[in-house]
């Protein structure tokens, strides 16, 4: 690894050091840094490990060039998740910065070092406003607990449709043997069947089966058991999110993963809209006034209004009743469940922000 540029001895440092801003390009193994002045001179770059120990020998490296009080790290989601956390609980204000624009990669190159800069840069234009995450508190719990739930299942929806497969090209009178009402029928009867050693392809698709159902149940439990993880965050978390008509788990878990751990990052309910891809997006010109589909924001918050209009259809009657009017003013069945998905995030904003409890201590101190 090159040697890491030193800021001047503390005899020869001005008392009176202006602060300066902190720059990082995130990647699996290592960190970049870059140290600019708020006046946007480069003072120094250097790599460190990704580790606990390099997370604080980066900061007290660019500390030394004076007060670190704003950086610009890349990644906040990912590879820089831990190091933006990191950085929070030591005072410094943390901004998301995305990659630079390919045009400016054309004029200026690519390395870690350039990138690293370019963050700092973003920062300091004000190109680069957004507050990561906090990812440290109930909201990240919930979002492992989810991320495990859609492995298992995605992985028993697999294992069924095996099951299934083996079952069609079976021995017929083992495939009548194993008939019943439902998959989980199936489930029970292929456990049940004697463990038998496989020597011909019959024994084999017994075994076969066996085995697939036994994996079947295993992360039938799996789910059951990362439900109630997720249920009882929520409740702890958010309880009254929970009371709202057509709100589960799933669809609560989703929306306050897009807002984390820190909502106070949200400035209005039109911003959490728009971080759903529930808000139009203006497309006028000249003559023509118009807004269109709003295709952006997280997509899983967006599938989760939806979820809540389709449930709140079935059951709530005020929402049938705005759905047919919206119909007979001109609007289409897909247009009003647009202009739903807008009024449910604008109700559900103040519960989401009513839940969260800043763990960011530059927000806290601000």
């Amino acid at each position: 690894m090159p040697s890491i540029p030193q800021p001047p001895p503390s005899g020869q440092r001005d008392t009176g050091a202006q602060d300066v801003v902190l720059g990082v390009d995130t990647h699996k193994d290592i960190h970049v840094a870059a140290v600019l002045t708020v006046l946007g001179m480069v003072l120094a770059s250097a790599t460190f490990p990704t580790t606990a120990a390099g997370y604080r020998r980066l900061l007290a490296w660019a500390r030394g060039f004076g007060p670190v009080g704003e950086a610009g790290v890349e990644c906040t989601g990912s590879y820089g998740k831990a190091l933006a956390r990191y950085l929070r609980a030591e005072g410094v204000k943390v901004t998301e910065v995305n990659s630079p624009d390919k045009a400016t990669r054309r004029r200026r190159g690519k390395t870690d070092a350039i990138d690293a800069e370019g963050a700092a840069r973003a920062v300091l234009s004000g190109r680069a406003t957004t507050t990561p995450k906090a990812g440290d508190g109930p909201v990240e719990m919930a979002r492992m607990f989810k991320l495990a739930k859609a492995s298992a299942i995605k992985s028993r929806t697999q294992a069924i449709n095996q099951l299934k497969s083996i079952l069609v090209s079976t021995d017929p009178e083992l495939r009548e043997s194993l008939a019943g009402p439902g998959y989980k029928s199936l489930v029970r009867r292929c456990v049940a069947l004697a463990a038998t050693a496989p020597t011909t392809a019959t024994t084999a698709a017994v075994y076969t089966l066996r085995l697939l159902a036994q994996r079947i149940q295993h992360l039938s439990t799996e789910i059951l058991q990362l439900e109630a993880q997720i249920t009882a965050v929520i409740a702890a978390h958010a309880p009254k999110l929970l009371q709202r008509v057509g709100v589960g788990p799933d669809s609560a878990a989703a929306l306050l993963i897009t807002i984390g751990d820190n909502p106070e990052r949200m400035a209005s309910e039109a911003s959490f809209a728009a971080l759903c891809g529930a808000s139009p997006v203006e497309a006028s010109s000249g003559k023509t006034q118009r807004r269109r589909l709003n295709r952006g924001g997280d997509r899983q918050a967006n599938a989760a209004l939806y979820r809540i209009i389709l449930t709140r259809l079935r059951w709530d009657l005020h929402t049938r009743a705005y759905l047919d009017r919206r119909i007979t003013e001109g609007k289409s069945r897909r247009e009003a469940i647009r202009c739903l998905k807008r009024y449910v995030a604008r109700e559900l904003y103040p519960l989401l922000q009513a839940a969260g409890t800043s763990t960011d201590p530059a927000a806290a101190t601000a």
